[in-house]
């Protein structure tokens, strides 16, 4: 019996990468799946587009105003029908035996919940190398991924049954909602790492999200705070939880001072002299 999995093309107002998304997941050597693409209030006619492609595996969904990416997600996934969920960005694309290469590992693999694949990156229109501190990789990765996201949500696939032990993307968080959600998994599961690589990855263009948005640590702090309220993450892991929590803290604040920003300054001065006074931390 094949394995049907639902896939995930949230966009906004992106025509031409759209279309090559979704013909990447149309060429996929693997054919068993429904592909959910959600409109996030584009002020383009995105339903057309979809409608063009002429496949009935294709569910279009339309938010009635432009609400992020995160409850873009969220909605494709509580719309699903299948329980195995991949997400694709609508300005990336898939190698055609993507899917295929997952199915395989998880057969394989079937107390692995998540996982994930190497990229290529294309910045500009011009092929890019990753620096070493984003070299992608399996097991237990938790610890690796404090300092910045590890998993590109165009490379996963995973159970659906995640999203009801750790939750869905955190709507409030503009950005790093994938950081946010991957360290609230790595946390506790082990994950699956093809080393190839099956997804493109596109950047430089203007409506990216991390350009639109400077100092992704103001995120990545917001996430890992309440991260640390979690009781259940062992001793070793909060450690280092913590630490990353005041190394980028004390970034922030001594960017905040640059600034003048006194309120902000602040801020994250107390974040760090709560967290020194309350635990017993080594840095």
């Amino acid at each position: 019996m094949q394995k049907y999995i639902s896939i995930i093309i949230p966009v906004y107002n992106r025509i031409e990468e759209l279309k090559r998304a979704i013909q990447s997941v149309l060429n996929q050597t693997y054919k068993y799946f429904e592909l959910i693409i959600v409109d996030d209030g584009s002020e383009y006619d995105i339903r057309n587009i979809v409608n063009k492609f002429s496949d009935n595996r294709i569910k279009y969904l339309r938010n009635d105003e432009n609400k992020g990416v995160s409850y873009s997600r969220n909605k494709g996934i509580k719309s699903s029908n299948f329980n195995l969920i991949a997400f694709l960005d609508s300005d990336d694309e898939w190698i055609k035996t993507k899917l295929e290469e997952q199915i395989k590992y998880l057969n394989n693999n079937p107390n692995i919940r998540l996982v994930h694949t190497d990229e290529i990156w294309i910045k500009n229109g011009k092929k890019i190398n990753q620096k070493k501190r984003h070299k992608k990789s399996g097991g237990d990765i938790f610890i690796r991924s404090l300092e910045l996201c590890l998993i590109s949500p165009s490379s996963v696939l995973l159970k659906k049954d995640l999203f009801n032990d750790y939750g869905y993307f955190d709507e409030n968080l503009i950005v790093c909602e994938d950081y946010d959600l991957w360290l609230r998994i790595t946390a506790f599961e082990e994950i699956g790492f093809i080393d190839k690589k099956l997804v493109i990855k596109y950047g430089g263009h203007s409506d990216q999200l991390s350009k639109k948005y400077s100092a992704m640590d103001k995120y990545r702090v917001q996430s890992l705070l309440k991260l640390l309220d979690n009781n259940k993450i062992d001793k070793n892991k909060k450690n280092e939880l913590i630490k990353m929590i005041i190394v980028k803290s004390n970034i922030l604040k001594n960017g905040a001072l640059k600034r003048s920003k006194y309120e902000e300054y602040l801020y994250y001065n107390n974040i760090i002299e709560n967290l020194k006074q309350n635990y017993n931390i080594n840095l």
